[in-house]
């Protein structure tokens, strides 16, 4: 049976008190994720807040009860509250998987000098992409038309949700810093939709797949909001661990990921939440490009 998380009480309520839980998630930070000794029959995991932390506990918390059967492991899932949080988690090793976008994976990797080893990524994070959106009475029909206007990304740290974007920008001669009237960090993806749609920016980046689930689920009018720009395709999130964690555990963990078959109920319903058509092998080199980026925008 899946066994909820220790490591912080505010996540005790996981079986029941609901409302609780969500109170607590909500001021959750690296401190919910207390150093150890290593112990390979526990597996610790997060995630980076991409969404509200809610969302990612219905989101990864299947996905958590799934590798707890498939490895025969207590499994800790404790949301963490922003990108940097997650980052120094798996550098210090206090958790042993992290969910990672491509550029918390690079800047993991950087921190631990090329400690950080990626075992899977979804099929669709081979070709990903970012998309700009504004109103569509805005008149913002273009990257250059942003000049002078309110923008959002989301997460500094954020791969579709600030980096892709800003290099984009840069290759299109716009300067964030120097052209825009404004530039604020929503940080998580969900939040720069919703400043978009409430007016507090013009316009605002952010993860296509992210984009395409509220489309889906009537969660945002796109005859008053829409996608005027999509970025060319960039390699981008994948599941990473520590280099010390023993080779077979990790062999282990990779086949359960790429075991997880849409033929399936349970595996179709994870895939799903986790927006996959399934986990693919990857490895360090496919992030190099991002980490040129990153140092192409000055943020590395």
């Amino acid at each position: 049976m899946f066994t909820r998380p220790t490591p912080h009480p505010a996540l005790r309520p996981l079986a029941g008190r609901r409302a609780a839980l969500l109170a607590a998630l909500a001021g959750l930070g690296l401190c919910a994720l207390p150093a150890r000794a290593q112990a390979p029959q526990v597996l610790r995991v997060t995630t980076i807040p991409e969404e509200a932390a809610t969302e990612q506990v219905r989101k990864f918390m299947p996905l958590a009860q799934y590798l707890e059967r498939a490895l025969g492991l207590k499994v800790e899932f404790t949301p963490v509250s922003d990108y940097p949080a997650a980052v120094e988690a798996l550098v210090n090793k206090k958790v042993d998987l992290v969910w990672f976008g491509g550029f918390t994976h690079v800047q993991a990797q950087l921190r631990s000098g090329g400690k950080i080893i990626p075992i899977a990524q979804r099929e669709e994070d081979t070709q990903f992409r970012s998309v700009f959106i504004a109103k569509t009475d805005s008149g913002i029909k273009t990257l250059a038309d942003m000049k002078g206007k309110q923008v959002s990304f989301g997460s500094q740290s954020s791969t579709s949700g600030h980096l892709m974007p800003r290099s984009n920008l840069l290759d299109a001669g716009i300067n964030p810093e120097r052209d825009f009237r404004r530039i604020a960090y929503s940080g998580a993806h969900d939040a720069t939709i919703a400043s978009v749609v409430s007016g507090k920016v013009d316009a605002a980046a952010l993860d296509i797949t992210v984009w395409r689930k509220f489309v889906a689920e009537n969660r945002v009018d796109t005859k008053a909001v829409d996608v005027f720009f999509t970025t060319p395709p960039f390699f981008n999130y994948n599941w990473s661990v520590h280099a010390d964690m023993p080779a077979a555990l990790r062999e282990r963990v990779t086949k359960a990921l790429l075991d997880l078959s849409p033929a399936t109920p349970e595996g179709a319903e994870i895939l799903r939440l986790n927006r996959a058509t399934r986990y693919i092998p990857t490895k360090a080199e496919n992030y190099k490009g991002l980490e040129a980026a990153g140092r192409s925008a000055g943020l590395i």
